[in-house]
């Protein structure tokens, strides 16, 4: 039977921070046109991203577990696969976290009055699951990357700021695209260290597709967007060239990324959910300095 930390473990804390972002930075762009901050809002948006995030780990664990997918695992503690934990019990935790993430999209939806947002909800659940989950899981066909700059990009930063104000401002799409690219290239650097036993299992992620060089290459591009896109939004607001300081925060992990093997590649895990936290302080530095200066 597993411990509590070893749950804990399994929950995989280390991604959370690409649940805070979106939210963060969703939240900045509201406060850019209304200056002021929707705390309830955030905060049920955040409970949402967070429970969303835990439930999809744990589901992925489940899914990836009963197939085989972790049985020579290079990275952090799976449950299911090192069999600590009953799969069944590892999928009901899953839904567990999709179960309450709903109640609270649901009382976020009622106090912003978006009710068409519930459809966006329920799809949000649906891709959750299917990441790696059902007969035919996307994450296996290598469309992981998309979905996850998708919904941990798009969706969840604009859904952010639409609860929020009623409207999407251009910063709100700059910063959403660059919180998806951000939240990709963990992912791509997830994946990359485990291309060769994915292979072997027939889990063909992007990353196995495209080749592991190009994989390599691809992280520090999205990294490099990421940092730049805002600036587009500079003409409105001049302080959101603050975004360009992420670039050298990305150097470490990005040759890391280009030359680490296997286990090597864990810190980059770690170092790109610090760099999204780093771009949504940026982000909000940048939204407060635009309307206080």
């Amino acid at each position: 039977m597993a411990t509590p930390a070893q749950w804990i473990s399994g929950a995989r804390l280390r991604t959370l921070p690409m649940a805070v972002a979106p939210v963060a930075v969703g939240t900045a762009a509201a406060l850019g046109v209304e200056h002021r901050f929707h705390v309830v809002a955030a905060l049920l948006a955040l409970l949402v991203s967070l429970l969303l995030q835990i439930g999809v780990n744990y589901a992925n664990d489940y899914s990836d577990g009963i197939r085989g997918t972790d049985e020579d695992r290079v990275g952090p503690l799976r449950l299911t696969g090192s069999r600590l934990a009953k799969p069944s019990h590892v999928k009901a935790a899953a839904f567990a976290c999709f179960g309450v993430a709903a109640l609270f999209g649901l009382l976020l939806v009622i106090l912003a009055g978006t009710w068409w947002m519930l459809i966006v909800g329920v799809a949000a659940v649906f891709a959750a699951w299917g990441y790696t989950g059902g007969k035919r899981p996307y994450g296996y066909m290598g469309l992981g990357d998309v979905f996850v700059f998708v919904f941990f990009g798009l969706v969840a930063t604009l859904g952010t700021t639409l609860t929020q104000v009623h409207q999407l401002p251009p910063a709100a799409w700059y910063g959403a695209v660059s919180t998806g690219l951000i939240a990709t290239a963990l992912l791509m650097a997830n994946n990359t260290r485990d291309i060769p036993t994915d292979r072997v299992a027939g889990k063909m992620t992007l990353a196995v597709r495209i080749g592991e060089r190009a994989a390599r290459v691809s992280y520090g591009v999205m990294l490099l967007v990421a940092a730049v896109l805002p600036v587009l939004d500079a003409f409105a607001n001049p302080w959101m060239l603050l975004t360009l300081i992420l670039l050298p925060f990305g150097v470490a992990p990005t040759r890391r990324m280009l030359t680490a093997q296997g286990p090597g590649l864990i810190p980059v895990l770690k170092q790109t959910g610090i760099l999204s936290l780093v771009f949504a302080a940026l982000f909000l530095a940048g939204t407060l300095l635009g309307y206080l200066v």
